[in-house]
């Protein structure tokens, strides 16, 4: 799998934002929103926090954000493109970048976040990948997944429409929750997050509230190592 990552996102890492960019139009938001919504959303439940690992970070808009914030005092991030993390490299030069698991620390890291990384993963490698990354956190470390909700319409058809998501296969949540607890992560949480588009942005406020409604763009799972 990782060789086939490797290549396919390596064509995409100069285009990616762009078809990014295009992929999500529909709600009115650049994709920065989405990257610094996560971000906000890590720091409100307390996890952005150091040792932090992104792993399969891409080109580096979410390891970009990590690099700045206060709370994190050590930054890894991994993916098996080279290329992508050329990018990245530069956008977040103090993070330490891997392109090999192998060279990921062992037991160190207090929260691990997986952003879209699962739904490229084949289904029968994702424990695979999960075990890895429970590797690498440290006990009690968090493990933070965001993934898109396939319960949402505009999510699927964006999805669908997106040529870097053509392998995509989208976990459902309770496929996901069952994921993390079968590969030993405790606590497993399941949060639904992204409700509102541009337009509607004065609803926003609400949706700390509505984190149990399945209608969310997006969902967060969040998982403890015992």
């Amino acid at each position: 799998m990782q060789e086939d990552a490797e290549q396919k996102f390596d064509s995409y890492a100069e285009s990616y934002e762009g078809l990014h960019r295009s992929s999500v139009a529909a709600s009115g938001e650049d994709p920065a929103y989405f990257h610094d919504y996560k971000v906000d959303r890590l720091r409100r439940d307390g996890l952005l926090r150091g040792p932090l690992l992104d792993y399969g970070c891409g080109t580096g808009n979410l390891t970009e954000r990590f690099a700045r914030a206060r709370e994190v005092d050590e930054l890894h991030g991994y993916d098996p493109s080279a290329v992508s993390l050329d990018e990245a490299r530069a956008r977040a030069p103090s993070a330490e970048l891997h392109t090999d698991t192998s060279t990921l620390p062992r037991a160190h890291f207090a929260t691990a976040v997986l952003s879209g990384v699962l739904h490229h993963v084949p289904p029968r490698e994702r424990a695979g990948v999960l075990a890895t990354v429970r590797g690498a956190l440290r006990p009690g470390g968090h493990l933070v997944v965001f993934e898109h909700n396939p319960l949402n319409p505009v999510t699927r058809r964006a999805v669908a429409a997106c040529p870097f998501d053509d392998d995509a296969i989208l976990l459902w949540p309770w496929e996901a929750r069952r994921l993390l607890r079968r590969s030993g992560f405790d606590e497993v949480r399941l949060d639904y997050i992204v409700f509102f588009p541009k337009p509607l942005a004065f609803l926003r406020r609400l949706e700390p509230r509505l984190r149990r409604v399945a209608l969310g763009a997006q969902q967060m799972l969040v998982a403890v190592k015992r």
